[in-house]
């Protein structure tokens, strides 16, 4: 998978990739897959990101509390984080607007395309559907 992952500062990784990363349980190939793009340096999330795959790690995986904040101090370690902002949001009402995405697909795109991403990687929105003629969202998973 690594051949398809561009340059530092250029990926935006959804939270269903960090989950696949994060539990080899659910499906060995995506895990496997998942890994290999989370293992690339400098990162690109949002906060919104963040507290998804908290929020799943606490309920569907048993997560204590302890290992959650390891989790936060490693993404913050590793990753650009992006903090939602008035621009961010009002961005992902057009963006909810021209791309019929919904509430939360947008606000991730809107967040990609303030950090300078290129390519979003994320199994929940059309593969390769292109935004803004700037960031291309990719299903790491399609061919599983």
């Amino acid at each position: 998978m690594t051949d398809n992952v561009v340059q530092p500062h250029s990926c935006f990784v959804d939270s269903n990739v960090w989950l696949y990363a994060f539990n080899r349980r659910q499906d060995e190939a995506k895990h496997q897959i998942a890994k290999a793009i989370v293992a690339e340096p400098d990162l690109l999330v949002s906060t919104q990101v963040i507290n998804e795959v908290c929020k799943n790690l606490l309920q569907k995986a048993s997560f204590s509390e302890a290992q959650i904040s390891k989790v936060i101090t490693a993404f913050y370690k590793r990753c650009r984080v992006t903090h939602l902002s008035k621009e961010i949001l009002l961005q992902a009402s057009v963006l909810r607007t021209r791309y019929q995405l919904s509430f939360w697909d947008s606000l991730i795109c809107a967040a990609a395309l303030n950090t300078g991403a290129i390519i979003l990687y994320s199994e929940d929105m059309h593969d390769g559907l292109n935004i803004e003629n700037r960031l291309t969202v990719t299903n790491p998973f399609s061919q599983t």
